[in-house]
């Protein structure tokens, strides 16, 4: 049998051989460590689907080392930043139903205003954060 659930609360990890598997309930950043714990062995090929709203600016940039990140806007408008060649910002507006692909190496963060929406596909191996 099928269980449903709220992506917002319980992400979904795409793994090898094709497996879906559901997430404990999201508890705050501290949740990230049991994923890899879970979900580590693999490696770059496996990719966490997660979904957010916020309600302001990211406090931090991001940046994913081994593979790629796909962020679609679900709902609202968010810009989000990517940092190119070491220094040079690119900006984009995302509306819903748009979506943009942060390269693997590149750091990016984004702008909110109001409340927006997105899901994010991430392969997150590595990911590192520094501060905005």
């Amino acid at each position: 049998m099928t269980d449903k659930r709220t992506l917002s609360e319980s992400f979904l990890h795409l793994g090898l051989g094709a497996t879906a598997v559901p997430q404990p309930e999201f508890s705050g950043m501290e949740w990230y460590e049991g994923y890899g714990a879970r979900h580590g062995a693999d490696g770059a090929e496996g990719r966490l689907v997660s979904q957010y709203e916020f309600t302001e600016d990211w406090t931090s940039w991001e940046m994913h080392p081994h593979g790629s990140e796909v962020v679609i806007c679900t709902a609202g408008q968010m810009t989000l930043i990517q940092e190119i060649d070491g220094g040079t910002d690119q900006t984009v507006m995302l509306e819903a139903g748009e979506y943009i692909v942060n390269p693997p190496g590149v750091w990016h963060t984004a702008n909110v205003e109001g409340t927006a929406t997105a899901i994010f596909i991430t392969a997150g191996e590595g990911t590192q954060h520094r501060p905005r």
